[in-house]
């Protein structure tokens, strides 16, 4: 079944290429002269929104729906109906294909609790990627867990404790000290080096449960959105090339991204609320 869009579309191609009229090219095609010579109001409006939907899907292609229509809503402030956005973005047919996963029943378990202010928790965790020569390489990642803020993405081809307790530093010169740190039992977080570093500043270590990735959950989500919509896109050539996107692709995290555990904004924008 051809949708009378396309119909119409149609129709106009025959009159102009081929001189017919109009009578003659609505009766082929099975529409009114009314549908022929309709013209939609917000036509332009139309183009404007798929012109953004296709920018944002070109720039971030793990952008669905929901964070495009955010982004749009939130951080652009435009008042379009998320019904007609999506219209758009389906005719534009840029669903994402997921492929279902088979899910584990478990048992339901308690929601993290949220810090009420910045710098309370930091949560903080590794991740491997590689380069394109095959070299392995290491990031290490730390969020603030009020507000879900990328504080640090650091790229090295490892990442022993004194340069974990670098790039903590390095955080706390510009963002202040957190009062307690969320980490695994990884070797550089249970390192007698870390634990000293960490009680000449005060700060408490919270260790999860061994096996128990749930317990630093917050962190384990950003980490699954540095994978899909950095890491994955990415061939580095070098370490200082990968440094570089990492630092490029956190600003937009915290100033663009909409993140929906925290009402569907930017981490920014609720760190400028507090």
């Amino acid at each position: 079944m051809v949708k009378p869009s396309l119909r119409k579309e149609m129709a106009q191609k025959v009159v102009e290429q081929k001189g017919i009229s109009i009578r003659l090219a609505c009766h082929i095609f099975g529409i009114s002269q009314t549908c022929y010579r309709h013209q939609p109001k917000l036509a332009n409006e139309n183009a404007v929104i798929a012109d953004w939907l296709l920018r944002l899907t070109t720039t971030h292609k793990g952008w669905g729906f929901g964070l495009c229509f955010d982004f749009l809503r939130n951080v652009k402030q435009f008042e379009w109906n998320h019904k007609r956005v999506y219209r758009i973005y389906r005719e534009l047919e840029l669903n994402l294909r997921i492929k279902p996963k088979r899910r584990i029943k478990r048992d339901k378990l308690d929601a993290l609790s949220v810090p009420m202010a910045i710098n309370r928790v930091w949560s903080m965790d590794f991740m491997s990627d590689a380069l394109q020569d095959g070299r392995g390489i290491r990031t290490f990642n730390v969020i603030d867990d009020y507000n879900r803020e990328g504080l640090c993405i650091d790229v090295d081809f490892s990442m022993p404790s004194q340069r974990v307790i670098r790039s903590l530093e390095q955080v706390i010169e510009w963002r202040g000290k957190p009062a307690a740190l969320r980490c695994d039992n990884g070797p550089e977080y249970v390192s007698q080096v870390l634990i000293d570093w960490a009680n000449k500043h005060q700060i408490t270590l919270m260790y999860i449960q061994p096996g128990k990735p749930t317990q630093n959950a917050y962190v384990e989500r950003f980490n699954r959105t540095v994978r899909h919509e950095w890491l994955a896109l990415h061939l580095f050539e070098t370490i200082e090339q990968a440094q570089y996107l990492a630092t490029e692709w956190l600003w937009t995290y915290n100033n663009e991204r909409p993140n929906t555990a925290i009402g569907r904004v930017p981490p920014r924008y609720l760190l400028d609320a507090a």
